[in-house]
């Protein structure tokens, strides 16, 4: 009997997947462990491996199809061997151009679907292929997307072939717009959907403010200095960054004020024993934010190890999907520093009550002591926290010991 192959189930949040890209062909054959497919949720891409040995006998849904999980997306065995069951859809029975059964919602979409303007043969309803994503956006535009030819698979109509009809539509009503080959349209995708819905419910249902302070961070750079030389004489092997050290400054902050260490859940504020850090990590796909659990209880060699696998985690787009939840930390560092950023106003990852933004470092004119002025290294530091649940006293305070930490860092 043929091997279902099931999309799982990535975390308790996730219902669907969309399979962004088929290894194998129908008829190829396949060992266990071989790439298989590639889908992403909302939060994360990731690759499927192959189950069993055997043929690839069906791919019940083609790149681009979204999935709920635990549904079956293909099946694996020998040749000539039966492919229907009752939980099998009977693919043989399909005409060919329809061997690809396409989700729950591109079904009904295929059964029920009208043009936004005119009318068309019933009996052609059932040949209308469009993904969910470009039925919305042909409906938005006023678009009669029965008249389209589709590109995606199967002569599938995709969001590019709708785009294409709108920038038709706009050149033959307003001449005076630019022709569609100066410009790209880039579908959106589902982690830019999930940061744009995140961002802007933060800034909507919070009351965000900025304290700015900067810090000398000499003691930082030494100890950065005697790091990199122990490593190449071997006597380190272990690269602690200036990014691990700031982070273990404000665990060490955020320990001495706990009520910075917390959710606000609307009627009341969850405060938290233990601090599980959230690092912003820019990827390829758009920006994750990581928590390192129970970071408070680490020393910083185990911290650094840390931050790093979680950071090449989201870049490799195999991280734990639970981890990403804004729920999953009790407080977030986004670091950019590197880009020469001196000041910005980083957005909290709601729920946690705040957020800390590090800047680049700069050389300052400052007093030495015994009447003498030099340029000392001062790193930026931009605090946003939700007023709804910190007073701006407590959380200067908190930013100020972030700063006492970094000035007197002990390693």
């Amino acid at each position: 009997m043929a091997t279902q192959v099931i999309m799982p189930k990535q975390g308790q949040s996730v219902e669907t997947c969309i399979i962004t890209g088929w290894y194998r062909k129908k008829g190829e054959t396949v060992k266990t462990g071989d790439l298989l497919f590639s889908y992403e949720t909302d939060k994360a891409a990731f690759d499927f491996e192959s189950p069993a040995d055997g043929i690839l006998l069906e791919i019940i849904h083609p790149e681009g199809s979204e999935v709920p999980v635990l549904d079956i997306v293909a099946l694996i065995g020998q040749e000539g061997e039966e492919t229907s069951s009752p939980n099998i859809p009977d693919v043989s029975a399909i005409p060919a151009e329809e061997n690809q059964t396409p989700s729950k919602e591109f079904r009904e979409i295929s059964a029920t679907a009208a043009p936004v303007t005119g009318q068309i043969d019933t009996e052609a309803l059932p040949k209308l292929r469009i993904s969910p994503r470009a039925k919305r956006l042909a409906e938005r535009k006023g678009i009669d997307y029965a008249s389209l030819t589709g590109s995606g698979p199967n002569g599938r109509i995709i969001c590019s072939d709708v785009m294409g009809a709108i920038a038709g539509t706009s050149l033959a009503t307003e001449p005076s717009l630019k022709t569609g080959a100066e410009y790209t349209d880039q579908p959106v995708t589902n982690i830019r959907k999930l940061i744009a819905r995140a961002m802007h419910d933060s800034l909507l249902n919070s009351a965000q403010l900025t304290h700015h302070m900067s810090a000398d961070v000499r003691k930082i750079l030494e100890a950065r200095r005697k790091i990199k030389e122990g490593m190449s004489t071997g006597k380190n092997t272990q690269d602690i960054t200036i990014n691990d050290m700031i982070c273990w400054c404000v665990i060490r902050a955020l320990k001495k004020h706990p009520e910075i260490n917390s959710h606000f859940l609307d009627d009341r504020i969850r405060r938290f024993n233990t601090v599980n850090l959230g690092i912003a990590v820019d990827t390829q796909r758009g920006l994750m934010v990581p928590a390192t659990k129970s970071a408070g209880d680490m020393d910083i060699r185990s911290l650094s190890a840390a931050l790093k696998k979680a950071a090449d985690d989201c870049r490799r787009g195999n991280i734990n999907p639970e981890l990403i939840q804004s729920t999953a930390a009790t407080f977030t560092v986004s670091n950019l520093g590197s880009y020469g950023v001196e000041m910005f106003t980083p957005v909290i990852n709601l729920p946690q009550v705040a957020i800390l933004g590090v800047c680049t470092i700069i050389n300052r004119p400052a007093d030495l002591g015994n009447n003498t002025f030099g340029f000392v290294p001062y790193i930026g530091l931009s605090l946003t926290y939700d007023h709804r649940a910190v007073d701006g006293g407590p959380a200067t305070l908190f930013l100020g010991e972030i700063k006492k930490e970094i000035e007197n860092l002990t390693l």
